[in-house]
């Protein structure tokens, strides 16, 4: 199975789809957070921890999950277009080669500028 057949199937359902027990966890517990968030316990968190994920890692998981609804939320309700589907695939291959790599070097960038500022301020 490549890539884009492994995408399909856990889009198409994360529990037959062919990833890893400790996926299956992380996706059940993700999954929780995009139908009702509020519904989610102390034991959701912990079969994710026993499945080997990492309070840290979970709490990225969250995070990029909760922001990814809020831009997509965002996006509908302001009419902003939506990238073609060959633009997601860009985007794709560029962060699964490099990573977020560009954006900390360009927050890294950031930092040194306010930084050399206030030094001289």
């Amino acid at each position: 199975m490549d890539d884009k057949d492994l995408v399909v199937a856990v889009l198409a359902d994360y529990r037959t789809a062919p990833i890893s027990e400790p996926e299956r966890a992380l996706f059940a517990l993700i999954a929780k957070v995009v139908e009702d968030s509020t519904s989610i316990t102390a034991a959701d968190l912990e079969c994710a921890r026993k499945a080997g994920w990492t309070d840290e890692a979970l709490y990225d998981a969250i995070t990029v999950c909760a922001l990814f609804q809020f831009y997509n939320t965002w996006i509908d309700a302001t009419g902003v277009s939506d990238m073609s589907a060959a633009g997601y695939e860009m985007s794709g291959k560029r962060l699964a080669e490099k990573g977020y790599a560009y954006a900390e070097e360009v927050a890294g960038s950031l930092v040194t500028a306010r930084d050399r500022a206030s030094r001289s301020a």
